[in-house]
């Protein structure tokens, strides 16, 4: 078991990489369009303002009013554009940070069926034989155990989560008490 939860870990690092470098490209990708309408509307607005200096020129070859009005249509048309797209990087980056706050789905499923959601105690007995252990940044359920193993004590994943009724492997949190039961003869 122990040679396999690392291959299931880097299995899940490399998927939850694949999907980081996909959404990164997609962004990239709506950046580089955004910047270019705003090169776009950039240059829009130099020619625009080019025709104005020469329409305040005295000339013989003035701008038209029709030329005029042609230009006003196609920066308010860019200018629709880019704040559409504007919207649409929004839309994006929020549907981003949905899938990135959304827990990563299990591969493994606990045969162990737990309550929905009741407050985890610190002991689930007092007559039950072990000790607490406070959860440490990145720790899994699957760390501590090969922890516990590391210390000559055989406890399993399936038997930390029956000492702690409500525990939730997904929901550990960092300084959260846990329930480590000695080992049964």
């Amino acid at each position: 078991m122990a040679l396999f939860c690392p291959l299931g870990v880097r299995a899940q690092d490399a998927a939850t990489q694949e999907r980081l470098d996909k959404l990164s490209g997609r962004i990239e990708d709506l950046t580089a369009a955004q910047e270019a309408l705003k090169k776009q509307i950039s240059d829009m607005s130099r020619e625009l303002e080019s025709v104005r200096e020469q329409s305040g020129k005295p000339n013989t070859s003035y701008a038209r009013q029709e030329d005029l009005n042609l230009l006003e249509k196609g920066i308010k048309e860019v200018d629709r554009k880019r704040v559409e797209d504007a919207e649409k990087i929004q839309t994006q980056l929020l549907n981003l940070r949905k899938v990135l706050e959304a827990p990563p789905p299990q591969t493994k499923k606990s045969s162990v069926t737990t309550p929905k959601d009741p407050p985890v105690t610190g002991n689930s007995s007092a007559q039950e034989k072990g000790f607490e252990h406070v959860v440490k940044p990145g720790e899994t359920l699957d760390a501590i155990a090969l922890g516990c193993k590391e210390k000559n004590l055989k406890v399993t994943v399936a038997q930390i989560l029956k000492a702690n009724p409500g525990l939730k492997a997904e929901r550990l949190k960092v300084g959260q008490k846990i329930f480590i039961p000695a080992p049964q003869p």
